[in-house]
């Protein structure tokens, strides 16, 4: 059997590995503001980046590891995961 993928539109962003994005994508994944906390908290976040080379992502199957470059995808349920960046291209496009 063959199956279609079915036309979802999804919440995407991109990994930079910059300090500011790096902290969005954190914020925006973990629902938390960071912004009145000072450089404690993002330190030991770019800190744990630095340590196992990317931004962890936590999905439905456990963490997952999202390289600069990928892209942080929000699912129809809510959940997060990471996708590289020649998948993202062929599978999404921009829905605005």
């Amino acid at each position: 059997m063959k199956f279609r993928k079915k036309p979802v539109t999804i919440e995407a962003k991109q990994y930079t590995g910059e300090e500011r994005n790096t902290i969005a994508l954190y914020e925006w994944i973990h629902d938390v503001d960071l912004s009145s906390i000072f450089g404690v908290a993002r330190a030991k976040i770019m800190a744990e980046c630095a340590e196992c080379g990317g931004l962890l992502i936590p999905t439905l199957e456990g963490n997952m590891l999202a390289s600069k470059g990928d892209w942080i995808i929000r699912g129809v349920q809510g959940e997060f995961y990471p996708c590289k960046p020649d998948i993202f291209e062929a599978t999404y496009e921009p829905a605005e």
